[in-house]
Parts: C-alpha cells; structure tokens; sequence
C-alpha cells in the first residue's frame, strides 16, 4: 500500500474510534472533494485532508475551502512528517487540527477547533454523503 492509503487508513480508524461514520472522497457543492468526510450520531461534521508529505502540503491551496462545510478540520500526515512545520504560525490557523497516523491507526496531536456550519449546508453534505455511500455499496454489490 502506499504512504497515502496508510495514512488514509489510520485517520478513517481514528475516526470510528472517536464515534464517526467516515467516508472516503466526498464531492462538496463547491465542487471540491475532501479526502475523509465523517459524520457522528448528532450529526458533526469533520473533514480530513491526508497528506503524505511536505511537497503535497505545500502544494495544497484549496484546503480552505473546506472549512464551510466542517465544524472541524484536521490534516492527517504521517509520523515521517516535519511536525514543526506545521506548528509555524505562518503555516496553518489556529483551527486545524492534526493527526498522526498509520496503517493501524492515527492519533490527534493537535485538536481542531470548533466551529458552527450552516444548517441548510450540514443537511446537504450529509446528504451527499448518504447518497455517496449508497451508491458505493450498491456499485460493490453488482460488481
């Protein structure tokens, strides 16, 4: 498996550890698809982003725009990653978390913090998020 999928692996276990339902690349209305969209049993929404390095961080611009549609949003890297860079305060806001994370699992070092997304917004994402799911299933099943 690869760096990504690992990480990807590990956040998505974290994820059902801390009581959330993940999915894996969910188109948001913006058009943009997150890597990991999890939902808990009130309905909390949290975004997580993988990247397996320094390069694909740097070279994300369009994370922001996720934040609308989360009331939490973290980056998932792996333990080979240059921590202190993400800790600058030049390099991410004060409202991302970060997780640590292999193929085994992930560990929050860094909690996100929360914030409140539109209502109308929420019960769409989490609509799309059903309908993405389904179709995933129904698409395993027929093969």
């Amino acid at each position: 498996m690869t760096e990504t999928v690992n990480i990807t692996l590990g956040a998505e276990r974290l994820l059902v550890e801390l009581g959330y339902a993940p999915v894996r690349e969910v188109v948001l209305k913006n058009n943009r698809r997150v890597d990991i969209l999890g939902l808990n049993k009130p309905g909390g929404l949290v975004v997580v982003e993988v990247k397996s390095g320094l390069s694909d961080f740097r070279s994300d611009t369009k994370w922001q725009e996720y934040l609308d549609y989360c009331e939490e949003f973290y980056f998932a890297v792996d333990q080979h990653f240059p921590i202190n860079v993400l800790n600058e305060s030049t390099s991410l806001p004060d409202i991302t978390g970060i997780i640590i994370a292999d193929a085994y699992g992930g560990e929050v070092i860094r909690e996100a913090a929360s914030r409140k997304v539109n209502a109308a917004r929420a019960k769409k994402l989490i609509q799309q998020m059903a309908r993405t799911a389904a179709m995933r299933l129904f698409e395993k099943a027929v093969g």
